[in-house]
């Protein structure tokens, strides 16, 4: 729960690097959040809840995605691979997947360094 309340405490910080726990955790974690919106939203039969909370982690889903990224070597404009449809959200799983780049990098220290804690 660190490494999702980590990325909270991170809104909106583009700049340096996000180890694949703190990514997966925090999407792993949104998941769970938005199924139990989407039952809480067709239990109720309203379209609020998801909604909502997609607006609300939209920034910081963005963000630890480009330190993501950036802990891989790549640059936060590699996100635009999403744009192509079907081969770019699979060139984007295989960085995501990737180990930290050892060592510091231009874009800061290795995150495996340090505790979850901004």
């Amino acid at each position: 729960m660190d490494w999702y309340l980590g990325v909270w405490k991170k809104y909106t910080v583009f700049a340096g690097r996000a180890r694949r726990k703190e990514y997966w955790t925090f999407y792993l974690i949104n998941a769970v959040a938005i199924l139990i919106a989407s039952i809480l939203d067709n239990e109720l039969n309203i379209n609020l809840f998801v909604p909502i909370y997609s607006l609300a982690v939209l920034i910081p889903s963005i963000a630890v995605a480009v330190r993501r990224l950036h802990d891989t070597g790549r640059s936060g404009w590699n996100l635009f691979w999403n744009l192509l449809p079907f081969v770019g959200a699979i060139i984007l799983l295989v960085f995501y997947c990737e180990e930290s780049r050892p060592g510091e990098n231009q874009y800061g220290p290795n995150p495996k360094d340090f505790s979850p804690q901004a």
